[in-house]
Parts: structure tokens; sequence; C-alpha cells
């Protein structure tokens, strides 16, 4: 009962908030800064709602530059939480002072926490602090979409879609980046998992001097964000195809996924290698998943619509009695035909996963929740390749990690790469 009231009295303050900002968005509208104010009323919502922002900034291909530039700002440079409220929070984390000196005027500020250099017996080292109560906030906000969501379900359009179950799952996801010791795990797991990639650097946690709400690691100096405006020219191709390499191994051998690998967690360090930053939304991936996904993504590779639609149809969360299975099986080998090959710039994900989702809905086959991690992973990415290369062949490029896969027993050779 209580929460059911904290989740109402958290609802009424969002549209409250929403009615705030629209109320005074007049000079902004007459200035025309459109992204401005909405950069502004995303802040003031909170952290669920600037993880919806952050990934949209990443894609020029759904919103203009402008609102893409004006919400970047949401990476890293998240209004911080005052000084005061920081040092309270690492003196309760540690029963008084921490154990190292904090650079105040060094802050990189998120939605879920603020990052500060710090100095620990002459070492340099990066200390994460979390924002008091973001994971309640969290939580309630979560729970107002699903209520929305539930709601929505019973209209005839969104009818048998799993946008509850798909909420539920990502809410969890985005709740657990609060939880500092899972990302020290998840930290340390991708650098023993991925430390065969000599070109990609992940820092290294050091549970040992964390606390509660408090996360310490290695502080990597001399960062640039990985954009192309900060990339030499000559090295953009090479690094967008060693990031794709990199989220490929994630998905088809390690079954552990960076979902948010946007401009404010990968960088280029000074000795040339990627740098990526921030374990906190990683997702381990069941068996069954990561098979299913990477058989769509070998066949969509080879072009081959009719094993597409097979998976689709074997991984969907359920069928409609109304069904028409062969409708969808005819969309679905044609929009393979019509994507497989394409380059970054005559593909778009957004484009493609809209059209694939609105063929399950109106065929009566609906996606499994479980599917919408890997997809992320690749959404938030997929702008940021698009600016490297857009040449790239994201298809193609997947290719030798789902040959290995198959290779080691990991992808099983079955029926459908027989045919």
């Amino acid at each position: 009962m209580f929460q059911s009231v904290q989740v109402v009295l958290r609802a009424i303050a969002v549209v409250s908030i929403s009615l705030w900002h629209l109320a005074f968005a007049l000079p902004s509208i007459l200035r025309r800064d459109y992204a401005g104010r909405a950069r502004r009323l995303v802040v003031a919502l909170g952290p669920a709602f600037v993880k919806g922002a952050q990934l949209l900034s990443t894609r020029r291909d759904v919103l203009p530059a402008a609102w893409c530039e004006s919400l970047a700002d949401l990476h890293d440079r998240v209004p911080p939480m005052p000084v005061r409220v920081a040092r309270k929070v690492l003196r309760s984390a540690y029963g008084g002072e921490p154990p190292f000196t904090v650079d105040w005027d060094s802050v990189r500020s998120g939605s879920i926490a603020c990052v500060y250099r710090a100095t620990l017996d002459g070492r340099a080292v990066a200390v994460k602090v979390r924002r008091p109560r973001v994971r309640r906030l969290i939580e309630r906000d979560f729970a107002i979409m699903r209520a929305g969501a539930s709601v929505m379900s019973r209209l005839p359009w969104f009818r048998g879609l799993p946008a509850v179950a798909v909420l539920r799952q990502i809410g969890d996801a985005v709740a657990t980046q609060a939880d500092f010791e899972a990302e020290a795990e998840a930290l340390a797991e991708l650098r023993s998992l991925l430390a065969d990639v000599g070109y990609l650097h992940i820092p290294e946690p050091l549970p040992e001097l964390g606390a509660e709400g408090v996360l310490v690691m290695e502080f990597v100096d001399g960062l640039v964000p990985l954009v192309a405006e900060e990339t030499p020219a000559e090295r953009r191709s090479e690094l967008a195809q060693r990031v794709l390499f990199c989220v490929y191994r994630m998905l088809f051998l390690d079954g552990l996924v960076h979902c948010d690998m946007h401009p404010g967690n990968l960088y280029l360090g000074r000795d040339g290698r990627i740098v990526l930053l921030d374990a906190g939304f990683v997702v381990r991936l069941e068996p069954r998943v990561r098979r299913l996904f990477a058989e769509f993504f070998m066949h969509m590779a080879r072009g081959d619509g009719p094993h597409c639609a097979e998976i689709l149809q074997e991984s969907a969360e359920g069928v409609a009695e109304w069904a028409d299975v062969a409708a969808f099986r005819r969309g679905t080998i044609a929009l393979i035909e019509e994507s497989s090959g394409r380059n970054a710039r005559d593909f778009s994900l957004v484009r493609f996963a809209t059209r694939l989702f609105d063929l399950q809905r109106v065929n009566g086959l609906f996606a499994a929740p479980e599917f919408i991690f890997p997809l992320l992973a690749l959404l938030v990415l997929e702008g940021r390749i698009n600016e490297l290369d857009e040449e790239v062949d994201f298809q193609a490029e997947s290719i030798p990690v789902l040959t290995k896969a198959v290779m080691s027993g990991l992808l099983k050779i079955g029926p459908r790469e027989r045919g």
C-alpha cells in the first residue's frame, strides 16, 4: 500500500514538473530553443527519463542534429549533485572521511552518479559516487510507465504486445545501475572476457577501496571522446570496425553485453586503444536468447529471409489465435531481402526494427522481451558507428565472430544451416 501511494505521488510530481516546464516554455519557443527546453525538462524529471534521452541523442536519423547535440550533454554533463551532498554520501559510506583526497572540480556527472578524480597514496583513482535515493526514483518511474503500458495494452492497436514485460526488464536493468558492487563485478568480468582484445582497455575496478554507494576504479587520463570530429580521419573506419567486433564478441560469444556504449562511455586513449567505461548497464544474455539472436544475425547477413522468419516465429513470446503466420513470413522475407548487405549509410536499425515489430504486431506474433537488450546495445551504438564510417557493413562485420561461435560449438549448426 505504501509503495502504491509513493508511485501515485511520484506520478503527480512528474505531471506537475511537466506542466511547470510547459508553462515557462514560451521564452524558449520564441528563441526556438526547443531542444534546450526539452533537455532541462528531462533533467528535472530524473534518471529514468535521462536514460531515454541519452539513447535518443545518439540517433541523428530520428532526431534533428540540434536536438542530438543538446541531449548529448546528458551523457556526462548532467548537473552534478552539490559538493556538500557528495561529501555527506562519502562520509556516510566510510563512517568518516574517505581514504582518498577528492578533486571536487574534476566532476563528470551522469543520471545515476558523479565521477571524480581522487588521489590515494600518490595514485590517481576514479571515484564514482551514487546520487541519494536514485534507485528508488527509477523504480517508481518505471512503475508509472508499466501502469501506462498496462492501460494501453487494452487498446486494439496494442493488444498482445508484451510492453509491460519489456518495461519490467528494462526498469530492473536500469535500476541495477545503482548497484556498484554489481558494476565492479561486471567491470572485472568484461576485462577478463575481452583480455585478448589488445586494442580495448576497460578500467580495473578496485573493490577493496569501495563502499556502499561508492565505486573506486583505475583512473584513465587523456581520454578523447570517440566521435568523428575528435578522431583522426584515417582511423575512423578501423575504429568503427573494432568497436563493432567488441560488441559482437559480447553478443555472440561472451553473452555479457554492455548496453550503454554512448559517447560518455566510449573514448580513445592516449595509447590509441579504445577505452570503455561504466559497466553499470551490463546484461547477461540467457544461452537461448544468445543462440537465437546470433542465428538471426547470421541468416540476415546471408540474405536468408525464410530462416530469419523461422527464428522469429520460434522465439515469439506468443502467437495469437487469429495470427496470420504466412503473411508474417512473406513480410519478413521481403524485409530481409531488402535490408541484407546494406552499409551504415543505407541501413537504419531503428527503421528495420520498427518494421519488424510492426510485422509481428499486425500478424499476431509477439516478440520476446529478452531480445530488447541485444537490440538496445546495437541501437545505442549504431549512431556512433554511422558517424565514424557510413560505409561499414554492420552485417558483414558480424561474420568473423559468428564463424568463431560456430567453430567453438557455442552456436550449433542445425537444420537451418544445412538447409
